[in-house]
């Protein structure tokens, strides 16, 4: 399930971001590369434990966590704190699977990469190249959002990024775990909700409503993981 999420910020907060960004040191984005996906990823990264990554990374998943499609679609149960990476001058990042699982810096915890997520922070005709690039059950995906949006994916895919020849894409990227962890699941639950909140628009005196959304809460309370 690939699942775009428009405008979690505006344009113009994407652009204050990315302001804030550039203006950063950049390190080799190999850093938090595996050792297969070190062989194919030619990036650069802002330090995980940057203090501007960590205060843009607490505005994300702060957006994020009063986002409807994100939060049926994703039903977080810890997120990575989000990372960011900027591409140009022909840098790319080859087909790869994310680490299943993610220990956090500086923090007892580990993350299981159910969920993937890029949040796009350049606007598409500020560069050349960058597609994210991702292998799913429908085929091959192209995705190149506004800035300000951002595609959720499952962990589980083969994925890439195209190479940046003209200008710079800069990104912010990271990983869900999921209270259900697989993706058809998630799927189905999402499909249900979809229907139950478009019920609720149309037709709020439906008598079905009662019944379908116990539905739903069983089918979640059968497949969740806590």
């Amino acid at each position: 399930m690939l699942v775009e999420i428009p405008e979690v910020f505006s344009a113009q907060e994407a652009q204050a971001m990315r302001g804030q960004l550039e203006q950063a040191g950049w390190v080799d984005g190999r850093v938090t590369a595996g050792h297969r996906s070190a062989l194919v990823k030619h990036n650069r990264q802002l330090p995980e434990d940057h203090p501007l990554a960590r205060e843009l990374g607490a505005r994300i998943i702060e957006r994020l966590s009063s986002n409807n499609i994100f939060m049926s679609a994703a039903l977080p149960e810890k997120i990575f704190p989000p990372l960011f990476n900027c591409y140009e001058g022909g840098e790319s990042f080859g087909y790869h699977i994310d680490n299943a699982v993610r220990p956090i810096k500086g923090a007892p915890g580990r993350v299981r990469t159910d969920l993937s997520m890029t949040l796009f922070l350049s606007e598409p005709g500020d560069y050349d190249g960058g597609e994210l690039v991702v292998l799913d059950t429908y085929g091959t995906r192209e995705i190149k959002l506004r800035a300000g949006s951002a595609v959720l994916y499952p962990g589980t895919s083969l994925h890439k990024v195209n190479p940046v020849t003209r200008g710079a894409r800069v990104s912010s990227f990271f990983w869900i775990q999921s209270l259900v962890r697989e993706d058809s699941e998630r799927a189905l639950l999402l499909q249900l909700d979809v229907a139950i909140q478009r019920l609720l628009r149309d037709v709020p005196e439906h008598g079905s409503l009662e019944e379908l959304t116990g539905v739903y809460h069983n089918l979640l309370r059968k497949w969740a993981q806590l």
